[in-house]
């Protein structure tokens, strides 16, 4: 037994003395030697060259924070000088990353399984060229497919402190070329101080306060300095920000802080916030101001198809979900702004799914003005004229075209609602509510409704941009229209109990409302009553040709009107009135002719018929309006006046249906609509 014992002495001594020798050994080895091996293999593994050009030098230490066995087994903290990765053959760079120095702390067990696990890395003077071609292939990722995938190496890195570096990307499918310096800043500033200041307000009368971010206060300081300069999507690009000196890729609840100043073409945007879990990029969260020139500008950049617009700015809270299965998910939370001189807010959603991308939330306006929404429908607005259809001089209807190109890029389903909306004293709206549904290529406008004088304006706008023409529907109804509230400058009116009501139903071919009006095909319905006019009135609305012809009619007396009846029928553009009849207290006036909506061109004639024997009009013959929308023509046609009696042959050559203007009508309870009588006596005629 004691020779057994003796023995096992013997057999533990020796082996004590080898782990001694190989610690030994370890510890006072020359690295360096084994250089050339490690440059091989690891090239080998990346599947491109791979060099440590400098000093080699290896230490051993144990993570006292590790429990059980796991406490023996030690770390090695490895430290190389000037190591270069190069890049595959397509790329033009020969380097992909170069750097002074290395130092990283690197796991022995899980290289049993074939990962590199490093729990820091501490680069110095880092260098990266970053490229992508068109085909996708990028110099970033390390393809190793021609391995088995049981012989592949993984990488898990914790987290990485960098200090003075250089990066240059050129990626040909976003068509970037942008060259970032990183220096250290001579003094760290607080992460509080910046989301303090919150960055850039968009505008000095904008309502938008920047916010502190989650997990502010564990947010570490900015400790360097950042300024890129170069192209992105064919638009100059400069930048400049702060960021954190230490990323943590693994931890979710250390923040890396970042602050950014950046102008793309007529885009400004700044950004102050942190990134968590960069890794991934699972998370982000940042107060983001966007002020431009035009919102249509945004597409090229982001993906997200915005309509023309004037200039913008808005603030709000941008997060984001980058790992979701159906694709990233932005949150642009709680912005305000401006467009134009209408302020908006409201919470959106960006999903970047597949087929197309998924704009979703709502938007509210407090003012509106009409002025900021005529990039909407062409009109003119403050875009470089370069990028706009030229509006010829003598057209009145928008000519620009709808860019539907942009429609089928993204889907949309956003709840639109303004609480006022500012048209000056010409036509005096309260409201409006949208529905905005763009479905690939298909934009609808359902419902679309509006307050004005007291009444509603609502209907339906369906445009199907899939097809070529573009093709146009709208369908519109006006109710209970006040005479007094349309007319709020005009004081005879304000005594006046009348209403408006109309309905509108056009289809139309074509890619700007030029053209949808143009080749349009429906009918247009209106009834007024217990109004008045005179030549101030049209010149109130802006009717020139109005005021001539009132002026011809009545002279300057202010006339009560009991009736307007209007059935216009459009076919290919060009309409006719089926009925176009002003009932005065002493005279009936009928226009006939046409409007041709393609050549902007009138043909109108004016017959105007005294009631009873009674002549106060102060003109013997019909007058005619012609020329065009932008400078009409009007006189008097040669000829005597029809003959008495004419009114009643009109009222007798009715073909619209008397009961589809009836049912305009809305019931009135202070008194009877005057415009009843004037129907059942065209019915009565027809008959």
């Amino acid at each position: 037994m004691r020779r057994i014992g003796k023995l096992f002495t013997v057999i533990g001594l020796v082996v004590v003395l080898l782990l001694a020798a190989a610690t030994i050994l370890l510890a006072t080895a020359d690295w360096n030697r084994l250089r050339p091996i490690l440059n091989e293999r690891a090239s080998a593994a990346l599947g491109r060259p791979f060099a440590i050009n400098g000093e080699l030098s290896v230490d051993w230490r144990r993570d006292a924070r590790a429990a059980g066995w796991r406490r023996v087994v030690p770390w090695m903290d490895i430290s190389a000088a000037d190591l270069r990765i190069g890049n595959p053959a397509w790329a033009a760079s020969p380097a992909f990353a170069t750097f002074e120095r290395v130092k990283l702390r690197l796991a022995l067990l899980p290289l049993l399984r074939r990962e590199v696990a490093i729990a820091r890395v501490d680069v110095t003077q880092p260098a990266v060229w970053l490229e992508r071609r068109a085909d996708g292939h990028a110099n970033w990722v390390f393809d190793q497919d021609e391995e088995p995938e049981a012989q592949r190496w993984t990488l898990d890195i914790g987290e990485i402190a960098f200090d003075r570096g250089q990066v240059a990307l050129a990626d040909a499918i976003s068509a970037a070329e942008v060259a970032l310096t990183i220096d250290p800043l001579a003094q760290a500033i607080p992460f509080r101080e910046l989301i303090g200041r919150g960055a850039a307000a968009p505008a000095a009368n904008d309502e938008a306060t920047p916010q502190a971010a989650d997990g502010e206060a564990a947010a570490p300081d900015y400790a360097f300095g950042w300024q890129a300069k170069g192209r992105y999507r064919g638009q100059p690009f400069t930048g400049s920000g702060k960021t954190g000196g230490l990323l943590a890729l693994h931890d979710a609840a250390r923040p890396f802080p970042l602050q950014a100043d950046v102008h793309v073409g007529n885009t400004h945007a700044t950004v102050v916030g942190t990134l968590t879990d960069p890794r991934a990029l699972a998370a982000l969260d940042l107060q983001l101001s966007l002020r431009g020139a035009n919102l249509a500008d945004l597409f090229p950049l982001t993906g997200v198809a915005l309509p023309d617009s004037g200039a913008y700015a808005t603030s709000g809270r941008l997060s984001a979900e980058l790992q979701r299965p159906g694709g990233a998910v932005f949150h642009y939370r709680d912005f305000s702004g401006r467009v134009g001189d209408s302020d908006i807010r409201g919470n959106l959603s960006f999903t970047a799914a597949e087929p197309r991308a998924r704009l979703e939330g709502e938007i509210s306006s407090r003012l509106l003005r009409f002025a900021d929404l005529a990039p909407l429908v062409g009109a003119d607005y403050d875009a470089p004229r370069a990028r706009r259809a030229e509006q010829p001089p003598e057209r009145v209807l928008p000519v620009e075209p709808f860019r539907t190109d942009r429609w089928r890029a993204m889907d949309a389903n956003v709840r639109f609602t303004g609480q006022r909306l500012d048209r000056g004293e010409q036509l005096p709206f309260t409201d409006m509510q949208t529905h905005l549904l763009l479905n690939d290529g298909e934009l609808r406008l359902d419902p679309l409704r509006f307050g004005i004088a007291g009444g509603r304006l609502e209907g339906l706008v369906r445009v199907d941009g899939r097809a070529a023409p573009m093709r146009g529907h709208a369908r519109l109804k006006a109710r209970r229209l006040t005479l007094k509230a349309l007319f709020a400058g005009f004081e005879a009116m304000q005594t006046s109990l009348g209403e408006l009501n109309g309905e509108i139903d056009l289809r139309g071919r074509g890619n700007s409302v030029a053209a949808l009006l143009g080749s349009a095909d429906g009918e247009i319905r209106l009834i007024l009553n217990d109004g008045a006019i005179s030549r101030g009135l049209m010149e109130i609305a802006g009717l020139n040709v109005g005021s001539y012809l009132v002026t011809k009619l009545f002279g300057d007396d202010e006339v009560q009107i009991n009736c307007v009846v209007a059935d216009l029928g459009v076919a290919d553009g060009l309409m006719r009135p089926r009925v176009f009849l002003f009932d005065t207290e002493n005279a009936r006036i009928d226009v006939e002719g046409a409007a041709s909506l393609a050549d902007e061109q009138l043909d109108l004639v004016v017959r105007p018929q005294s009631k009873g024997g009674m002549r106060i009009l102060s003109l013997r013959s019909p007058l005619y309006v012609r020329g065009s929308f932008k400078a009409p023509d009007a006189g008097v046609q040669t000829g005597p006046l029809i003959a008495r009696g004419a009114g009643a042959v009109a009222l007798g050559a009715v073909v619209a249906p008397v009961a589809a203007l009836l049912a305009l009508i809305a019931p009135s309870v202070e008194a009877d609509n005057p415009c009843v009588a004037l129907l059942e006596e065209m019915r009565a005629e027809r008959r």
